[in-house]
């Protein structure tokens, strides 16, 4: 199944809200991922966080690099996993 993300939406904090492809949605906490990951240092700070696109692959992404697949992201919000 190619999961992708048709909408994503800033909730607060490093959480996100989700609709996928499959008529799916979902929040998604992110902070362990930005506190995880070197790339990621610039987000610690909320404001920075709260400004992402979806790129042509329809993955968040952030002006400093770092992104989450969105298969990663389906899976977190609704806790469900992807066949491959």
């Amino acid at each position: 199944m190619i999961v992708t993300i048709e909408k994503a939406d800033y909730l607060a904090d490093y959480r996100l809200h989700l609709l996928f492809n499959t008529g799916e949605s979902g929040d998604v906490d992110l902070k362990d991922l930005v506190f995880k990951y070197e790339i990621a240092t610039p987000l610690r700070d909320v404001e920075k966080f709260k400004i992402f696109t979806l790129d042509e692959w329809a993955t968040p992404t952030w002006n400093c690099g770092f992104d989450v697949s969105p298969e990663i992201l389906y899976e977190r919000a609704t806790g469900k996993r992807i066949n491959w």
